[in-house]
Formats: C-alpha cells, sequence, structure tokens
C-alpha cells in the first residue's frame, strides 16, 4: 500500500495529463460482394440480422445493412498524453479515465503469516 502526500507538482501533473491527452475516435467498414441477411461481429463473435444496430463488448457502435458493416468508437480513445500518464478503459461505461502514474516502493520488513 502507498501513502502519498498530495502536493502541488502532483495536482498539477494531474490536471496536465488529463488537459494534454486529445481522443481519437475511428470508424471501420466491412464491405460485402453479395447482399447478406447477417452480419458478424468479430470482436464478439456474434451474428446480427441485416438493419439491426448494436454496441459490441469493446465499445463499438456497429449497424448491418445487406452490403456492409459499419463500426464507429463509442469511446474515443485518448492519444499523445505524456508517458508519466497511464489511461484505464472501463468498457462497461464505455469511459476511460486518464491518471498519473505512481511509483510506489516498500521499505522494511513484509507482515505476514
Amino acid at each position: 500500500m502507498c501513502l502519498l502526500t498530495v502536493k502541488r507538482p502532483v495536482v498539477l501533473g494531474l490536471f496536465l495529463c488529463a488537459a494534454l491527452s486529445l481522443v481519437n475516435a475511428a470508424c471501420f467498414v466491412e464491405e460485402y460482394k453479395t447482399s447478406v441477411t447477417f452480419c458478424h461481429d468479430g470482436t464478439d463473435k456474434t451474428w446480427h440480422p441485416t438493419g439491426s444496430v448494436w454496441r459490441n463488448s469493446k465499445c463499438f457502435d456497429c449497424n448491418c445493412s445487406a452490403d456492409s458493416m459499419r463500426c464507429c468508437d463509442a469511446m474515443q480513445r485518448p492519444v499523445n498524453y505524456p508517458d508519466k500518464c497511464q489511461v484505464e478503459y472501463d468498457y462497461t461505461t464505455c469511459t476511460f479515465e486518464i491518471f498519473e502514474k505512481v511509483t510506489c516502493s516498500a521499505t522494511g520488513g513484509v507482515i505476514g503469516k
């Protein structure tokens, strides 16, 4: 367990981690040569009927048409943030948090059984 005293540089560092991050959203399209009645979501290994719309487990919003499947990142992913920062994704809420990495070091003995 790390015990930290929050100091001004740490707070400033956390602010910079959040402020310097930019987000990048992406889409991809899988086109079909022949007309289809179902689309295959390779992320979840699920099939969806033509005309359906869904969000998969990696937070991509997808729609299926007879000639293609289109999926776009619903979460947006941070890019260009400092190395001292870390991103944690929550795929249940399709959100992320950027925070400053903290190195913890222990000194002394270990208490245990």
